[in-house]
């Protein structure tokens, strides 16, 4: 019996030490599991605090996502750009290791703010800029901001606006701040001449050209991100349907003439022009054409297709009334461009060179420097051919959208590093946002807004800046420019003094 209980003693010593390990382990298990979901959750508290401090900022920014282009129907009067601080900024999406250098053109951006090197720029110098402004912008503290003063011609200032707003996105918090007065007209304004000896500055204007004689600041025109009024959709995708173009004629089997397509009646360099067509009487080796834009808005654009004009080895460029929009859709062919003498330039020609990129043609005698340069091609095929392709890289590689966007965000930089004061937001300025603009716009003009939407900021740094150039190195790539052209101006005098002294 005292065996028989003992053993039960045991078995029941044995019972409640399984209850108090199993008590002991419920009890660890419970505080294991509360402490793994405290870690977890400190940990990704921490882990969000800090990738709100990280170079990834693509998933902050979809908590201030614009509603524009989805969804417009509930668009508040409030911002929705992303808002960063300078410290932060300078930390995101930066990857040291995919930096490019920027090409050569982007050197201009020191020769242009060079007037201001010395005295910088003044509040009376950007107010006596405004005199024929058609908007001041302001960008303060990562927002835009903007006071119109007469609209543009067609939506120039809208689409202009628009690509500033994309750049805010593309380097979201990295733009300091600044003010500055646009003109978005054609022709520079901003006489060199008129400032000479004088202690006031010239006033700070930018535009989309400007030429020897003005000081207008160059900056990149609106159809970078769409020309609605005449059916030109953003550079990205431009580029895009000229490449597909590109194929589907090879040079081999292109027209071996000189085309152009364009409007005549803007200035007189290109009714002089259309003295060069082929005639009954003389073949100048061109084929040139007369736009109607009328006519082709009437018709749907359907015979103004930028990708269906890549049919022929050579393409003319001529300039307007300034500088001409149709430059970097030429050039983007594949074909040599035949490249009339110009009096303006914009931010990305003074980095090409002749010869290398394009084929020089006179301004004064066009025609028969055309017909050299036709004939000269057909018998240097191979050269014609690397000529127009080179061109074409240049256009494609080192005037894309990232190049566009990284020369936007040196030029403004540096301009904002000249100012004497500090900006201030017009109490009768507006703020922008891809909202107040996208949302309100229609047809095309809404469909390129949200084709040339940046969704994300850039992964990438800007470009890195070469240094301005010093004197003698300036003079040695202008010195090239002119022996070049004057080389090919020699071939041209030689061939016609060979064919008019035939025996």
């Amino acid at each position: 019996m005292n065996r028989f209980m003992h053993q039960r003693e045991k078995r029941s010593m044995k019972l409640n030490n399984n209850d108090e390990q199993h008590k002991v382990v419920s009890f660890l298990g419970k505080n294991i599991v509360k402490a793994t979901v405290f870690i977890v959750v400190s940990l990704f508290i921490l882990g969000y605090l800090h990738f709100n401090d990280s170079a990834d900022f693509k998933l902050i920014t979809k908590i201030n996502e614009p509603k524009f282009p989805y969804r417009c129907d509930a668009v508040q009067n409030q911002s929705h750009q992303a808002h960063v601080s300078r410290n932060l900024a300078s930390r995101l999406n930066l990857n040291p290791s995919k930096q490019s250098t920027c090409p050569s053109y982007f050197r201009w951006i020191h020769e242009d703010l060079r007037p201001w090197k010395e005295t910088g720029i003044t509040r009376d110098m950007v107010e006596k800029a405004g005199r024929t402004a058609h908007f001041r912008l302001v960008i303060h503290n990562g927002k835009a901001y903007v006071k119109r003063y007469k609209k543009s011609i067609q939506t120039r200032a809208d689409f202009t606006l628009w690509g500033i707003l994309q750049l805010l996105r593309w380097y979201p918090g990295r733009l300091p701040d600044l003010e500055l007065m646009f003109d978005a007209d054609d022709r520079p304004i901003v006489r060199s001449d008129d400032f000479k000896g004088q202690n006031m500055g010239p006033p700070p204007l930018f535009r989309y050209c400007s030429d020897d004689a003005s000081l207008d600041i160059v900056f990149p025109d609106w159809s970078f991100w769409g020309w609605a009024e005449i059916n030109i959709e953003p550079w990205g995708k431009s580029l895009e349907a000229i490449k597909k173009g590109n194929n589907m004629t090879q040079w081999k089997d292109r027209v071996a003439y000189a085309y152009w397509k364009g409007n005549p009646d803007v200035d007189p360099g290109r009714k002089d022009l259309l003295k060069c067509n082929v005639s009954e009487h003389e073949d100048w080796n061109t084929r040139l054409y007369i736009q109607d834009w009328d006519k082709e808005s009437k018709e749907g654009f359907k015979n103004s297709n930028l990708e269906n004009q890549c049919t022929h080895r050579y393409k003319i460029y001529i300039e307007g009334w300034a500088w001409s929009v149709s430059e970097k859709y030429i050039m983007a062919c594949d074909s040599m461009t035949l490249y009339v003498k110009p009096r303006f330039y914009d931010f990305y020609i003074r980095g090409m060179m002749p010869l290398q990129h394009y084929w020089p043609i006179r301004d004064d005698s066009k025609c028969t420097s055309l017909k050299f340069a036709v004939h000269w091609g057909n018998t240097h095929v191979d050269k014609a051919r690397e000529i127009g392709e080179e061109g074409s890289r240049f256009i494609r590689e080192e005037v894309n959208m990232k190049y566009v966007y990284d020369y936007m965000f040196h030029l403004l930089n540096e301009y904002a590093k000249l100012l004497k004061f500090k900006p201030e937001v017009p109490l009768d300025a507006e703020e922008i946002t891809p909202d107040s603009m996208g949302c309100p716009a229609t047809e095309r003009w809404r469909d390129f807004m949200a084709e040339s939407m940046v969704m994300s900021p850039s992964e990438e740094l800007p470009c890195e800046m070469l240094p301005p150039y010093n004197r003698l190195a300036l003079k040695e790539v202008l010195e090239k420019k002119a022996n070049l052209t004057r080389q090919v101006e020699l071939w041209e005098d030689q061939y016609f003094h060979d064919l008019t002294h035939k025996p």
